[in-house]
């Protein structure tokens, strides 16, 4: 038996957020990362629509991007003094998903974070407050999906939350808040949810209800990101709600080792000034696990077929693969996004020589790839990896070398 959830409402269009001033409850608090919402007025205009539905609104302000367990506690404890039945989070994953895993704390104050983390292990939500999501970005989708990534930098991993009981009540898709992104986010947002809907195609777990949100994404984005990257604000728009369908597809489709991996590296030499992008990481990654995924042969038919829903080309599936992951390359080109560790600058921008030095890389790598093999989205990726296979992985990932095994 499978399962198929996603918000009750979803709201999408220019001017969604509107839909505020129909909630019904006595008290909401918002959750917000840094000044970007408030400076182009969308925060202001949130509270008031909250305001006008008769709500007392409390802000929650100042999430960090890769947020943290510790100000996952700190929220926690915000809602618990402030009582909210409505928590609304606007931005983009950072945001919503430190505020996802901040009700599970605020209805069941006595949870830990690792119990958060144990896979579709979370109790029943909506106790006390309902959730709703407003994305301001192309990407994450978390205004949509049963996950949240938290930080946990102590161990300079990120987890994944997985539970259907996080899936937002409601869902805003307002086009206006995505004409605020800049240009490297754009890239970046965009190049994860590609991997989205190709992670969802190709997942285990992948349904007849699934297959259609994936696809059409990958034909949206296909169509609209590059153009979005340069200025095209009906592009833009179209992106944004491309990223949301990718979404809905990974959130019951599930993932796969790209996400694994980015979820091993992104913070794992944080020690040396950076962090590597998890979209840009996923970008890297994602030429590179469509070729080892290919000796499947499931997986490599299913990547044909993307080819040939994207007109690549190609007279069987090895060469489709080939067109396929030539593809991404390219448009990794043309939003400025590496191909490989070795070349990725603490900026995130293509460089001779990246932020993370090879003999770091390779003293950390036994300890990532066993990591990353752990993650919750390894178990429906269509080729299991054991160590060694995933250290030879990330290596062809840090110099960007063929995945030949």
């Amino acid at each position: 038996m499978y399962r198929f959830t996603l918000p009750r409402d979803l709201y999408h269009g220019k001017g969604a957020i509107d839909a505020l001033k129909t909630f019904k409850g006595k008290r909401a608090i918002v959750c917000v990362g840094g000044g970007s919402m408030k400076r182009f007025g969308f925060l202001d205009r949130i509270c008031n629509n909250l305001k006008e539905a008769g709500m007392e609104v409390e802000l929650f302000e100042g999430i960090e991007p890769d947020p943290s367990v510790e100000t996952v506690m700190k929220g926690a404890e915000a809602m618990l003094r402030f009582q909210p039945d409505w928590i609304v989070a606007v931005g983009g994953g950072s945001p919503i998903d430190a505020a996802k895993a901040m009700w599970i704390k605020y209805e069941y104050p006595e949870t830990t974070f690792e119990q958060m983390c144990v896979v579709f292990g979370i109790p029943e939500l909506r106790n006390k407050a309902h959730f709703c999501a407003i994305s301001s970005t192309s990407g994450t989708a978390t205004e949509v999906t049963a996950f949240s990534i938290i930080t946990d930098y102590a161990k300079g991993i990120k987890y994944p939350i997985a539970d259907f009981q996080i899936t937002p009540d409601v869902a805003i898709v307002d086009p206006d808040l995505a004409e605020t992104m800049p240009q490297k986010l754009v890239a970046h947002t965009g190049m994860d949810a590609i991997t989205h809907a190709v992670e969802a195609y190709v997942s285990t777990a992948h349904t007849d209800y699934t297959d259609p949100l994936a696809l059409h994404a990958i034909k949206m984005i296909q169509r609209d990101l590059v153009k979005s990257y340069n200025g095209d604000m009906e592009c833009r728009a179209s992106m944004h709600n491309a990223q949301c369908l990718a979404g809905m597809a990974f959130s019951n489709a599930l993932l796969g080792i790209v996400h694994s991996m980015a979820h091993k590296t992104g913070a794992a030499f944080a020690d040396f000034g950076a962090h590597i992008i998890h979209g840009a990481a996923n970008a890297m990654y994602l030429p590179k696990v469509i070729a080892f995924n290919a000796k499947n042969p499931e997986a490599l038919k299913r990547y044909g077929e993307i080819a040939d829903f994207m007109h690549l080309g190609g007279s069987n599936d090895e060469e489709k693969v080939r067109l396929l992951t030539a593809y991404l390359r390219k448009m990794n080109d043309d939003l400025r996004i590496p191909h490989c560790i070795k070349n990725y600058g603490a900026d995130s921008y293509p460089c001779e020589n990246g932020f993370v030095p090879e003999n770091v890389f390779l003293e950390r790598l036994p300890e990532i790839a066993k990591n990353a093999i752990l993650d919750a989205c390894t178990g429906s990726n269509p080729r299991q990896p054991n160590q060694e296979e995933m250290e030879r992985l990330l290596k062809c990932c840090y110099y960007d070398t063929e995945v030949d095994f």
